[in-house]
């Protein structure tokens, strides 16, 4: 069944919402859409006063450490947590109340897929694959969807078998077909929604198997076309068809 799953996106310790491919090390170069004058914990109990199952906050380089215990603290055990996530401190993060941790970058050293550190974060995990999801961030490259990792500025050799994230440009139609047709767990797509429509449409394209996150497009985000309250209510018709 699709859903609406919100997320948290934490940069320099503040709630922000980021246009995905101007993230770099550099400061000049980036790009938002909104800084929230709120703190990550108010976003956690909206969700939780919501029983949004599913949401994640996104920790986007350094210093968001805080900010990140504060969301987890505000809803423990019910939110995912992505951004730096390694073998090492994963268990950790479980430990500090994430739900489940999000790993990309560090699955892609000198960006080729390492099976053997996927091994590594599932065995610090106690090899429970319930508390681990895999971000397969993507750039569209001609006909294909190429995994892209550190803060969507490398390409790897992983071909997803596009880069619309903050941009608001519209749902990837044919991503979300493929992506109801290849996978078997549950999967989100991010990047691009921008009416809450797009809900029905990714649960049309993908036979209800895809969830959906709606992020700089929000109101509670500073966006003008997509009110969270709709997203919300439209959660709670899908739970009574």
């Amino acid at each position: 069944m699709t859903k609406f799953r919100p997320c948290i996106d934490l940069h320099s310790g503040q709630v922000k919402q980021i246009i995905g491919g101007t993230l770099s090390d550099s400061s000049s170069e980036l790009k938002t859409n909104h800084i929230s004058k709120f703190p990550s914990s108010h976003f956690g109990n909206l969700y939780k006063e919501h029983r949004l199952n599913g949401s994640h906050v996104i920790m986007l380089g350094p210093g968001n450490e805080v900010a990140a215990q504060e969301a987890l603290g505000s809803w423990p055990g019910h939110l995912q947590l992505g951004g730096g996530i390694t073998a090492k401190n994963a268990r950790e993060w479980i430990k500090r109340g994430a739900e489940k941790v999000i790993v990309t970058s560090y699955l892609f050293p000198e960006a080729q897929f390492s099976l053997a550190r996927l091994e590594e974060v599932l065995a610090a995990l106690s090899n429970d694959v319930e508390k681990l999801v895999i971000d397969l961030s993507c750039r569209r490259t001609g006909s294909k969807w190429m995994v892209a990792m550190n803060r969507w500025q490398t390409l790897t050799d992983m071909e997803v078998n596009q880069d619309n994230e903050g941009l608001q440009r519209g749902i990837d139609e044919e991503l979300v077909i493929k992506l109801g047709d290849w996978c078997t767990k549950p999967v989100t797509y991010a990047g691009g929604a921008r009416h809450v429509e797009d809900l029905d449409l990714v649960k049309k394209l993908s036979g209800e198997k895809v969830d959906l996150t709606i992020g700089s497009a929000l109101d509670v985000f500073g966006g003008g076309s997509v009110k969270f309250d709709e997203c919300v209510k439209w959660n709670q018709q899908q739970d009574h068809r």
